[in-house]
């Protein structure tokens, strides 16, 4: 069943964000206002190196005031491509240079109320080219066994929505249980 869309506007914007409310009709008729949030889209690294390692960051979330370790990311820039953001924010935020990106997952996290897509790649090893140069994004950056990750997501230190998708993906790849 198709929902129709009969126009929208916009009630806040900034750099990040958008909310619209967006006029809708339901299959059964109905018709009212449905609010959307439509968010810049977000792009991913899973980097793995030769010891089988998962490049991460414990950083603290202040929304859910919760830390947890998560995956490098942030958002596509509008003159690149999500594998050029996700490299991008690799080196950024953890002072490595990855290497080349491969598509892993594309998501629609939450498509009910947002436009958000997750654009989620592989890196094979990473070198070292110096500290982060994003200062304010987490408290430490470590190479996780893979081996390790599923007992980090069962004990609640992995959380994201976006580091969960790579990471679950990661092991289904890798046989890992």
């Amino acid at each position: 069943m198709r929902w129709k869309t009969f126009g929208e506007r916009e009630i806040y914007t900034n750099h990040w964000l958008k909310v619209c409310l967006v006029d809708v009709e339901l299959p059964d008729g109905q018709r009212f206002e449905h609010h959307v949030v439509r968010l810049r889209h977000l792009a991913v690294a899973v980097v793995v190196n030769s010891r089988r390692e998962v490049l991460m960051m414990w950083r603290h979330r202040f929304i859910t005031e919760a830390w947890a370790w998560e995956l490098p990311m942030g958002l596509v820039e509008a003159d690149e491509a999500p594998a050029e953001a996700a490299a991008r924010e690799v080196e950024e935020e953890t002072g490595w240079r990855p290497g080349p990106m491969k598509p892993l997952l594309y998501a629609e996290p939450a498509n009910g109320i947002t436009d958000s897509q997750h654009h989620i790649f592989r890196a094979e090893g990473a070198t070292h080219i110096g500290p982060p140069t994003e200062l304010n994004e987490s408290d430490r950056i470590e190479w996780i066994p893979i081996e390790k990750i599923r007992g980090m997501i069962d004990r609640g230190e992995i959380v994201s929505g976006a580091t969960l998708n790579g990471l679950l993906y990661l092991l289904m790849d890798e046989g890992v249980r």
